[in-house]
């Protein structure tokens, strides 16, 4: 658990608070590229970290984000007109350029220099793998931007959404991270074998269904240059363990374990405020495009992204509808009796309230790696209110990593079994050498 201060400046991202100023030191998502489709388009608000801003993106096609509130008079530049490279007030006619400096004031003296002394709060933006990120720390300890796989990866071999979450972004990072919910939230009434001779049975199905007969994994946790790395160990048969890592990077960052072939996942937590979260979720495939299936899934099936209202980011399936739940499926089928994985990730960490309080938790064994991450966000918002920077990178290369679900010899160490499957360098497929192992003294 944590005392109520620690839980203040976990949950807290506002301007000026100690992890607002970490959020703040990381490139982060703000919005999807898609949202601003075409140079000139309408803005679009954005609310991020507690700040209210517009993006646009200008007759040059780059984007800008901006201050939403027009520093005349304080009109929303929401309803500004975007034309010319830069975003024009309504109200009276000043413009700003992406850089946030009024270019334009038609209701002034035409030999008047004002407005080159006005400006308004711009950040810096970069788009990459369909999302626009931004930096809104000190301009001297701006990082690189985090090579994260996905994000690299070829446009038709990734799909990225996003999801507005009625919840303080860390209850649900945490449950990113915490691998022992799989086997019951995650879960079917009755599945509790591993069933390995089943002939519809894929090598990557049969592993998975250890975390089903072994539901109190032992947890391991090895820190890394970009946050640490989370292994749960399980049951894989007489002589090997089965190993999930999950990536977890900063600031709210997770790469959850996959199998050799499988679409690779990232979960990013974005601070809305302090009661909201902004969900990006990618599923990603490195080698090859994803199937024209798998995208129809991914739009339109509810189980990997949840559905949303059309014209919104806000999910058909809410806690004032209690998530849909199908009490008759929850005692015949899933375990939860709601559809989706992350809609039923969203019934327990939307449950706790906006932001819950940790100071009453009993934590468990099974919490190591809620815990840990706690403490890294604390000690860095420790060290940014002591030496103004981060102890950490913050981006670059260390990113470029996988979570991943294997078998591993029981006498070796998991970061050693593993390091070929965790180096996004390394080639993704079913193939591979370490994806061949089976278990052994399963019963058939």
């Amino acid at each position: 658990m944590l005392r109520q201060e620690q839980n203040e400046v976990l949950s807290g991202t506002g301007p000026g608070t100690p992890m607002g100023e970490v959020f703040r030191r990381f490139w982060i998502p703000a919005l999807l590229s898609e949202e601003l489709p075409a140079p000139d388009c309408a803005p679009v608000r954005v609310r991020l970290l507690g700040e209210d801003l517009v993006a646009f993106r200008d007759s040059t096609g780059k984007v800008g984000l901006v201050d939403e509130a027009c520093p005349h008079r304080g009109a929303s530049l929401f309803f500004g007109r975007n034309e010319d490279c830069g975003l024009r007030c309504t109200y009276h006619g000043w413009k700003f350029d992406r850089d946030g400096q009024c270019v334009d004031m038609p209701n002034e003296p035409p030999d008047t220099q004002f407005k080159e002394k006005v400006t308004i709060k711009a950040y810096p933006t970069v788009e990459q793998g369909g999302a626009v990120w931004t930096y809104m720390g000190p301009e001297e300890h701006e990082p690189q931007m985090p090579a994260m796989e996905w994000s690299l990866v070829p446009e038709e071999h990734r799909f990225l959404a996003k999801i507005e979450v009625d919840c303080n972004y860390a209850q649900a990072m945490e449950g990113d991270i915490d691998s022992s919910h799989t086997a019951f939230l995650h879960g079917r009434v009755g599945e509790d074998s591993v069933d390995r001779g089943s002939a519809n049975k894929t090598r990557k199905e049969r592993l998975r269904r250890f975390s089903f007969i072994d539901r109190a994994p032992k947890f391991f946790l090895i820190d890394t240059d970009y946050g640490f790395m989370a292994a749960a160990r399980r049951y894989g048969g007489d002589e090997h363990y089965y190993w999930r890592i999950t990536q977890w990077l900063f600031p709210a960052f997770s790469i959850t374990p996959r199998e050799a072939g499988s679409v690779l996942q990232c979960n990013m937590r974005i601070p809305i405020d302090d009661h909201r979260h902004m969900f990006y979720r990618t599923q990603y495939r490195p080698q090859k495009p994803l199937t024209d299936e798998e995208v129809y899934e991914y739009r339109h099936g509810g189980n990997i992204f949840p559905q949303t209202v059309p014209g919104t980011y806000r999910p058909v399936q809410t806690l004032e509808n209690d998530f849909l739940i199908d009490r008759s499926l929850q005692r015949s089928g899933t375990y939860s009796g709601i559809k989706g994985i992350p809609t039923q990730d969203q019934s327990v960490t939307v449950s706790m309230g906006p932001i819950v309080d940790r100071s009453k938790e009993r934590l468990a064994t099974s919490d190591a790696a809620i815990i840990h991450s706690r403490r890294l966000l604390l000690k860095q918002a420790q060290e940014v209110q002591k030496n103004g920077q981060l102890s950490v990178p913050g981006g670059g290369d260390p990113y470029f990593v996988r979570g991943v679900g294997l078998l591993v010899d029981r006498d070796t160490p998991f970061d050693v079994g593993a390091a070929e499957a965790m180096d996004a360098n390394n080639p993704w497929h079913e193939d591979v050498a370490w994806a061949q192992v089976e278990p052994v003294g399963v019963d058939e």
